[in-house]
């Protein structure tokens, strides 16, 4: 039994990777109510570029929290790296999807990244420290 419950539970050590899976965990969730609210309501398409930023900015600030939480320390690197690590994704995934090319846009979008994760990381440390 013991070896089950070893073998199920599986925590990744890695401050940074664990941040990654957070924020992209929370970038599908927020895409899939994103699209029930298309499929669901007279909402169109390119009504969605704000909604998709904001989801961006939620996904790298949760990713930036679990990183600087897990790290006990230097929650502003971490989550600045997990920010950045998590906006080269994005720009990456939309350069071989879409087929778009890298633009002032994607920069500022993985500065963004990188800053409001380092802001969550700096949450994540103090979080850490009241428990």
């Amino acid at each position: 039994m013991q070896f089950i419950r070893q073998f199920i539970s599986l925590r990744i050590t890695n401050p940074i990777l664990a941040g990654l899976c957070y924020a992209f965990f929370w970038m599908m969730m927020g895409s899939f109510i994103l699209s029930l609210f298309l499929w669901l309501s007279g909402m169109q398409e390119h009504d969605l570029g704000v909604y998709t930023y904001v989801i961006h900015i939620f996904s790298a600030a949760v990713g930036g929290i679990v990183s600087g939480k897990r790290s006990g320390r230097k929650g502003w690197y971490n989550g600045g790296l997990t920010g950045l690590f998590y906006g080269l994704f994005i720009v990456l995934i939309g350069f071989l999807a879409l087929d778009t090319s890298i633009s002032l846009d994607h920069i500022l979008l993985i500065g963004a990244a990188f800053v409001i994760g380092a802001i969550g990381g700096m949450f994540g440390v103090n979080l850490r420290q009241n428990m």
